[in-house]
């Protein structure tokens, strides 16, 4: 009895854990219903420290978004390898999520 006992919970607890969308299928973090990326929520964790909320904070070297010239290639390639102080994200955020950062760095020069 405590065997069957023990066996009906592991088996309720594989199935709890399993995530499944409507249709029955495993849901998997690069399906197209995923929510899309928020380079704002994003650069609010890693950013602000030194650029600022607003983009104009400077410290410790960081370039001023309000006033920077670079290309969106550009400051993909600064968020992805770094420069000067800035560490490279790299090993930290994938390309969607590194061009989602710098296209919300060109909304704060508006």
């Amino acid at each position: 009895m405590k065997k069957l006992i023990f066996f009906l919970f592991l088996a309720l607890s594989i199935w709890a854990c399993s995530s499944t969308t409507e249709k029955g299928s495993t849901h998997s973090s690069t399906s197209s219903s995923a929510k899309p990326i928020s380079g704002s929520r994003i650069y609010t964790q890693l950013c602000t420290q030194c650029h600022g909320a607003k983009g104009d904070l400077e410290l410790n070297g960081a370039t001023n978004f309000k006033k920077s010239e670079l290309s969106l290639e550009e400051r993909i390639d600064v968020i992805t390898n770094g420069r000067k102080t800035m560490l490279p994200y790299k090993g930290q955020l994938n390309a969607a999520k590194i061009k989602a950062v710098a296209k919300y760095t060109m909304e704060l020069k508006k």
